[in-house]
């Protein structure tokens, strides 16, 4: 694990730390590589039910460090795709929507530009009231390039989404809430991801895995109504599935393998 990126796995459920509080979690070089370490080694990790994203100290991420990015992009072909769909500057946003388990963002502080991408990566965010927000990519001259508008469609209404981009400007949570950003607020959004977490990961984890390649298929009406026919048929009578049933009519806590 770098510094950059911290985590531990308790009961299935990762807890992941951005680790750059000095500097508000900003991304820079290092970050971004611990970033792609962390998504990569927990996509590999067996026994993994459900990860929660969140960072330490003031901030869940400021956006990218510039003055540490300024050299970066003079010598990357940023056009190249270097992990499946996305280049590595998507990866660090997009790869938690690719992880097969569900993914839940603690949002606190600030989550700008590339900060707001990177919670969008997650199936869910929960942020804390007073946390500030912006698609900031705009102050910089440049264009949401970390996998956004793909994350915002269909959570965040078009002209809205358009608007904020256009402007740079800061919203707060309860609009986030309001426009699709995030899922829900709370006081403490850690404490509150964490327990979702835990409760997720008492599911049956073919079933969650399922669910959650469901939640990202984007294909017609049709592709979806045979995915989930064929995602149903793998999972019933499995041992897994009947333990969920067997624990339920015996109001037992269930003991799910992997």
């Amino acid at each position: 694990m770098s510094e950059r990126v911290t985590w531990t796995i308790e009961n299935g459920v990762a807890d992941v730390r951005l680790n750059r509080p000095d500097k508000m979690n900003a991304l820079d070089p290092a970050m971004i590589e611990a970033l792609l370490t962390a998504i990569d080694t927990l996509g590999q990790t067996k026994g993994l039910r459900a990860v929660v994203l969140s960072g330490e100290g003031r901030a869940f991420c400021a956006g990218l460090d510039m003055a540490s990015m300024a050299s970066v992009g003079t010598g990357v072909d940023i056009a190249a795709r270097t992990h499946g769909l996305a280049n590595s500057f998507q990866q660090v946003a997009w790869g938690w929507r690719t992880l097969p388990v569900p993914v839940i963002a603690a949002v606190h502080g600030v989550a700008f530009g590339g900060g707001l991408q990177i919670a969008s990566g997650a199936d869910i965010r929960i942020a804390a009231p007073d946390t500030r927000l912006s698609v900031m990519e705009l102050k910089w001259g440049i264009v949401p390039d970390m996998a956004g508008f793909v994350l915002w469609r269909g959570t965040v209404r078009d002209d809205v989404l358009r608007e904020l981009t256009y402007t740079a400007r800061e919203f707060d949570a309860a609009a986030a809430e309001r426009f699709g950003f995030v899922t829900r607020l709370a006081e403490d959004p850690h404490a509150e991801a964490l327990a979702l977490a835990h409760a997720i990961a008492g599911r049956n984890p073919d079933a969650i895995r399922a669910a959650k390649r469901l939640a990202n298929h984007r294909g017609d009406a049709a592709a979806v109504l045979l995915a989930e026919s064929v995602e149903q048929v793998a999972l019933l009578r499995t041992p897994n599935q009947l333990e969920a049933v067997m624990a339920n009519l015996q109001k037992r806590a269930p003991q799910f393998r992997d």
